[in-house]
């Protein structure tokens, strides 16, 4: 959690976005925007302003106004996204302003540097720029939360996981890295800030531990700004997971992420030409790419290991669904699954799980039994009212034990217990469905239904929306 004096920028920072009201800028873009500024300041305060051209630092800003100061901005803007460090140049790559008033931005550049960069500078730049991050996820008019993971959620997989120095880290999903950012963290709590570390391993935990992969540009510059505040500067690559850039991800020791739920555009199919099973659900389709990018078994050193959240569907899923299940219980050890409470992310009907399995040597027979953590019947609806804490996790952290693979001794807590046992046959019986229940329910009302009616609505229309797109465009070949 941020420190007092972190929680106090980042609502002063936020409370900015007010300026740029009349100039029409959106919550997101004022992220954006916040971002180049930011990192010209932080440069500044880091003394890292080395890899940024002369001219075109923080301090020419700080000293134009009016229509120059405007001017000169957005020329940096365009010049930082073809001169300067490569992280310089990926962080302005195509960047664009939307202040269109000149007062506005001064007020921007003023207020940000009158802010108290000591104490930012103490409890960690890393630290403001997250919870900035949080902020416009929370906000629930910026439309973020689609790629922002609960923090409470991460940091429990992240416990239960027990990333090691050495390791190579991955998230072919990594939206703004927070699963990479809590990983280093606790890394780094492991191991003294690094220091217990020889230099040869500091320098692989800064430059190669940490490997991303992003789709979309602009959350691509946050995941970026967002490894420089935290000094970690592995691969964060923009591209597509499904399509063949994926092959570039290397194989990894300790996969965790948070895959974008639905399908693709349009209902067509990963580009990716490796995947065994053909499908356009977008989880089914990277769980197939996470299988693949763990590392195997080698002499006493065992399998990667993964953490995935998925929805209900991907637990139950037919034809397709059944195989690509079956592939993983083949080839990895799916050992636990975690049924997450609703309420937790931006789309409040959605039902999520986390399933944590690891790669075996053979490519059949390597699950023998799974166990179900429950975390969702009889627990209250999250919400800002409610807000999701770490504690929660208390219980499924103690259950699941310390040992990062899920070896630990378990005891049957029978069918009253949040934690079960479910064996192989067992789920072969049921068509390999995952979507195991043994809990009564003593909060359902008919008024627990709405949140799943909204998201078939959501659903139909979207897939409405697709084909009137697919009919327009067949319109305009026709035509030609």
């Amino acid at each position: 959690m941020s420190a007092p004096k972190t929680q106090d920028i980042v609502a002063k920072l936020w409370t900015l976005c007010h300026v740029l009201k009349d100039d029409g800028v959106t919550y997101h873009q004022y992220v954006n925007e916040l971002t180049y500024l930011l990192f010209l300041k932080m440069a500044q305060e880091t003394g890292s302003e080395q890899q940024i051209p002369s001219g075109y630092r923080w301090a020419d800003l700080l000293s134009r106004d009016g229509t120059a100061l405007l001017e000169h901005y957005r020329t940096l803007l365009v010049y930082l996204g073809t001169h300067g460090s490569p992280t310089v140049q990926a962080i302005f790559h195509d960047a664009s302003t939307s202040v269109r008033q000149p007062r506005h931005l001064h007020k921007l550049v003023t207020d940000i540097n009158a802010l108290d960069w000591y104490s930012a500078r103490h409890e960690g730049l890393g630290d403001l720029y997250e919870g900035l991050l949080e902020k416009n996820a929370t906000e629930t008019k910026s439309g973020a939360g689609q790629y922002f993971t609960p923090r409470p959620l991460i940091d429990s997989i992240v416990a239960v996981c027990r990333p090691q120095p050495g390791e190579v880290i991955q998230d072919p999903a990594c939206g703004t890295i927070g699963f990479l950012v809590a990983a280093h963290r606790f890394i780094q709590a492991q191991t003294d800030e690094l220091f217990l570390l020889s230099p040869e391993q500091r320098e692989f935990q800064q430059r190669q531990a940490y490997v991303g992969m992003e789709l979309v540009p602009d959350t691509h510059r946050l995941a970026l700004m967002n490894g420089f505040l935290h000094d970690m500067h592995g691969p964060v690559i923009l591209g597509d997971t499904l399509g063949n850039e994926g092959k570039r991800l290397p194989v990894s020791d300790l996969i965790l992420s948070n895959p974008p739920f639905g399908t693709k555009k349009g209902g067509g199919l990963p580009t990716r030409d490796d995947f065994t099973f053909p499908t356009s659900n977008k989880q089914l389709a990277f769980l197939q790419h996470i299988v693949r990018a763990l590392r195997k078994p080698a002499g006493k050193k065992p399998g990667g290991r993964a953490a995935v959240v998925v929805p209900d569907n991907v637990l139950f899923e037919d034809d397709i669904g059944a195989h690509i299940r079956t592939d993983l219980m083949g080839k990895c050890r799916l050992h636990t699954i975690l049924r997450l409470p609703t309420g937790i992310f931006y789309a409040q009907g959605v039902k999520t799980n986390v399933l944590f399995f690891d790669r075996q040597a053979a490519d059949t027979g390597a699950t023998d039994e799974v166990w179900i953590y429950d975390l969702r019947t009889n627990m209250p609806a999250f919400g800002k009212r409610t807000p999701l804490e770490r504690e929660h996790f208390a219980e499924f952290e103690a259950a699941y034990g310390k040992d990062a693979y899920g070896r630990s001794k378990r005891i049957d807590q029978g069918t009253t217990g949040r934690f079960r046992r479910f064996t192989r046959e067992q789920i072969r019986e049921r068509g390999e469905n995952l979507d195991l229940l043994w809990l009564k329910d003593d909060t359902h009302t008919h008024h627990d239904d709405l949140p799943e009616v909204e998201e078939l609505v959501a659903s139909v229309l979207g897939k409405l929306d697709n084909a009137v797109a697919e009919m327009r465009a067949l319109e305009k070949e026709l035509a030609k």
